[in-house]
């Protein structure tokens, strides 16, 4: 079996303007230069990143939080960074937001005692839980520029721009 050395994609350690790279965010998009900036941009998420070609990091610029990569020639790697207290809080406030709720419709339900008091609150102790366990991973999503997330936010977007197109 003869593999031609050619036909592998060169991968280089060092970022370059010239060059395209997979998005750190969505991975799915591509990232290539802003004409006229020291930038890059996603061509399918949007997310706007500015580079340090010394260390061959970038850094999403349109986001609340200050994500960092390394390029280390075939993928990124994230760059610890050292914002440990708010990640700590946004930890214990999804905590509460998960237990406390349910626990009070829980502790509610109780007191009320309708006829079907066992089912009603369980039901509805279930459903509370179901709902600010998904708000907490939304929230989660949105702070960790979680994947999957960003890339089903981005085609929702492209769907929504094609669908008002059409109209």
């Amino acid at each position: 079996m003869n593999i031609n050395p050619m036909s592998a994609p060169i991968s280089k350690t060092t970022l370059d303007y010239r060059d395209v790279y997979p998005c750190p965010i969505c991975r799915h998009g591509d990232l290539s230069a802003l004409l006229m900036t020291e930038a890059f941009s996603c061509n399918f998420c949007r997310h706007i990143f500015t580079a340090n070609l010394e260390e061959n990091t970038v850094r999403v610029e349109d986001s609340s939080q200050p994500l960092n990569w390394r390029w280390n020639g075939r993928s990124w790697q994230a760059v610890h960074r050292d914002d440990l207290d708010l990640t700590l809080v946004l930890w214990i406030i999804g905590g509460v937001l998960i237990v406390f709720p349910p626990s009070l419709v829980y502790v509610i339900c109780q007191s009320i005692r309708p006829p079907f008091a066992a089912l009603t609150s369980l039901i509805w102790t279930t459903v509370t839980f179901l709902f600010h366990t998904a708000l907490v991973l939304w929230l989660l999503a949105e702070h960790y520029h979680f994947a999957p997330y960003v890339s089903g936010k981005a085609q929702l977007r492209t769907w929504l721009d094609k669908r008002a197109e059409k109209l």
